[in-house]
């Protein structure tokens, strides 16, 4: 899920108290007060796994911090020179999209060997998401989810299961196509199976900061995809914003589902339920809605559409 939100306040607090921090996250003397990809690649550090390969594109976790920084430059470009994100200092004087998660999370890439990064010839990276595990996200201070939609008390009334966060998903503008957004999936797939995972949360953005001009998709998002009790979390008070615009008469779905960023309309296809309320994100220049994914409810016919090993490379 494209989640693009602050820590949570517990870990910002943390970098508050680290020398040579500042506590503004995403700076570059945050990132080395904590010990930065240099920490991710000493937890990281493991045989090289290909997850699944079609033609020159494969799929992978990332091995190394250098493969990090390449997935935070493919971020930069999408997020900051295409989108309308606005950079803090560091991220600006880095041209990279970096913040403070980058080091506990493990990073989904998808590469091309068929085309070559930077002077050193790596692989291009062309795609990626990353993914947090319940249990490092509970050791470093908590989802960053939390720091727009409150789930706590979505994960305590699922205490037996593993959640595990998407965010900060993105393609090259040439590679948006069904080829790596297939492999982006079977990543996903592999990784829920290894790391036994059974709940898949985090943020989906809608471009644009002006609600009243997203009505129509989001008035859609709460009529037809509303999470049921069990699943519903809400977006913290002081930055709720109201999706019910449009009674569901009023509503064309047709018409909202064009509206739809591809992105959500993926996840509703496998099941995805919808929290409770939006939040504006005027960094990021979105408007972001809660994404809940049990992976129960996705349908065994999408699992094995995501098996590669079903078909020809």
């Amino acid at each position: 899920m494209a989640s693009r939100i602050h820590p949570s306040r517990k870990l910002f607090e943390r970098f508050r108290t680290i020398p040579g921090g500042n506590g503004t996250p995403g700076l570059i003397s945050t990132l080395q007060a904590y010990g930065g990809l240099q920490a991710f690649a000493a937890r990281a550090h493991r045989p090289s796994q290909t997850l699944g390969r079609i033609g020159s594109l494969e799929v992978r976790l990332a091995q190394t911090a250098a493969e990090v920084r390449q997935a935070q430059k493919l971020r930069y470009q999408v997020f900051y020179q295409e989108g309308s994100a606005i950079p803090n200092p560091g991220r600006l004087f880095a041209r990279r999209d970096v913040d403070a998660y980058d080091a506990i999370c493990d990073h989904l890439l998808v590469l091309d060997h068929a085309a070559r990064d930077g002077v050193q010839s790596r692989p291009a990276v062309v795609g990626t998401y990353r993914l947090l595990r319940q249990s490092l996200a509970e050791e470093h201070g908590g989802f960053y989810t939390a720091g727009e939609f409150a789930i706590d008390s979505l994960i305590a009334r699922h205490r037996h299961l593993q959640f595990l966060e998407l965010g900060r998903s993105c393609v090259l503008e040439p590679y948006r196509n069904k080829r790596t957004v297939e492999l982006l999936w079977h990543g996903i797939h592999a990784y829920i199976l290894q790391n036994r995972c059974d709940v898949m949360i985090g943020c989906a953005s809608l471009d644009g900061t002006d609600p009243r001009r997203l009505a129509l998709p989001l008035s859609f998002l709460h009529h037809h995809a509303p999470a049921p009790e069990p699943w519903r979390a809400r977006a913290l008070p002081e930055r709720y914003v109201e999706m019910n615009r449009m009674s569901k008469e009023a509503v064309d779905p047709k018409e909202a589902l064009r509206a739809l960023p591809p992105l959500i309309k993926g996840y509703l296809r496998l099941g995805a339920y919808i929290g409770d309320g939006a939040v504006v994100d005027h960094e990021f220049g979105t408007t972001d809605v809660l994404v809940v994914l049990p992976v129960s409810v996705i349908q065994k016919r999408y699992f094995e559409h995501f098996d590669l090993s079903r078909r020809a490379a």
